[in-house]
């Protein structure tokens, strides 16, 4: 759809947007736009999770691959969401609600800005691009892939310079992913406010997949009153925004000693400090995930794993190999096989090298096993097994 319907004018008299929704006409530079504007204090908790926190972003800014957000103010930083007319960009695509928000004081200050009609486009993104000045960085749900290229082909399509063009950005979609793939079965905004923030939604919100038909209506009719629910559910996604940063801030700054309640957390977290080079902090991460009670076994034995993995690289043979042994002992493959590794090229122990490969031919093969953890474990084992027995049997020359 290249043009979006002109709203009747005889229509908008009695639900026209200024009737139905607390707003007000702000001059631009572009003309007059609608804008709503609200201002939480810093008591206000999004569910349980205070909008602000203290915790440095250090952490997080290192993941995202922007050391400069940790040095950002966070008053500097952009919380951004959109509502649009369809998926994927183009001509006919309009961010016709900008929902931003940003700290200023002792405040977090949400604004709206609203498209009436595509005529009125210039005065809406001047409006918008006045309120996010301030910043440089960007705070969004999936903005990367999303909301910043259809907020940036608007701009485009004026003809105006791009917004924000050289701001950090911090996706929290993304990062939502890492921490929490292994315990939530999902990680979509309104999953997370329910079983990270601690949030229930009121009935007045309305699902993503209606918004676009709920606008494209408003343009047809010139009623405003459904579009309550599409201003709640998009102010409600940037101030959860601003709460799921604080926590995740929180959560990385201290995770060896910090207030995490469930071993998975923490072995997602340890396995981020690992990533990012902390592996000295990432193994007492992993130690203490080690340590929670609700770890499922397959759970456990994979930290377990990591964590040998990480002794391994740092030449922890000694911490490396009680694990190894531990995780034998249950029956792991790969520990047999690692342990197999130290007594022929560190201890030239080719008998013993060659029984703990054996301990693992036998178990692989028993009726039981899963066929495909033996076709797997099989050619490589019984290779290893070839050359021990040619290495013992030189070295017995």
């Amino acid at each position: 759809m290249d043009h979006l319907p002109q709203t009747p004018p005889a229509a908008r008299k009695d639900f026209s947007i200024e009737k139905v929704i607390a707003g007000e006409w702000r001059s631009t530079r572009g003309g007059e736009a609608f804008v709503v504007e609200k201002r939480y204090p810093d008591s206000f908790r999004q569910g349980s999770v205070p909008l602000r926190g203290d915790s440095p972003p250090g952490i997080i800014a290192a993941w995202a691959k922007a050391p400069q957000l940790s040095q950002l103010d966070l008053e500097q930083f952009l919380f951004l969401d959109t509502e649009t007319t369809g998926l994927y960009g183009g001509t006919g695509i309009y961010t016709f609600l900008i929902g931003a928000g940003r700290f200023e004081g002792d405040e977090f200050r949400m604004a709206q800005f609203f498209l009436r009609d595509p005529g009125e486009e210039s005065a809406q993104l001047a409006a918008f691009e006045q309120f996010a000045a301030p910043c440089e960085a960007i705070v969004s749900f999936n903005g990367k892939s999303f909301d910043m290229p259809m907020l940036n082909n608007r701009f485009v399509m004026n003809g105006w310079p791009l917004p924000l063009k050289d701001a950090g950005h911090l996706d929290l979609l993304h990062l939502a992913r890492r921490l929490w793939k292994a315990r939530l079965p999902s990680r979509a905004l309104g999953d997370l406010e329910s079983r990270i923030l601690g949030l229930r939604r009121s009935e007045q919100d309305v699902p993503g997949w209606m918004i676009a038909d709920l606008y494209y209506d408003y343009l047809h009719t010139g009623d405003a009153r459904p579009l309550r629910g599409v201003f709640y559910h998009n102010e409600i996604d940037v101030v959860s925004m601003a709460a799921l940063l604080n926590y995740i801030s929180a959560l990385l700054t201290n995770p060896v000693e910090g207030d995490i309640e469930h071993g998975l957390d923490l072995i997602s977290i340890g396995k981020l400090y690992a990533d990012l080079g902390h592996l000295d902090t990432a193994a007492e991460i992993y130690r203490r995930g080690l340590s929670y009670a609700d770890l499922e076994q397959d759970a456990y034995w994979r930290a377990l794993e990591q964590l040998s993995f990480l002794h391994k690289k740092q030449d922890e043979v000694d911490e490396a190999m009680q694990l190894w042994q531990e995780a034998a002992e249950a029956g792991q493959i790969y520990a047999h096989v690692e342990i197999a590794k130290i007594y022929e090229h560190r201890r030239k122990d080719y008998a013993e090298a060659s029984r703990w490969t054996q301990v693992a031919v036998d178990i692989i093969s028993t009726p039981s096993h899963p066929a495909v953890d033996r076709a797997h474990w099989l050619p490589e084992l019984e290779h290893r097994l070839k050359r021990l027995k040619r290495r013992g049997a030189q070295t017995s020359l």
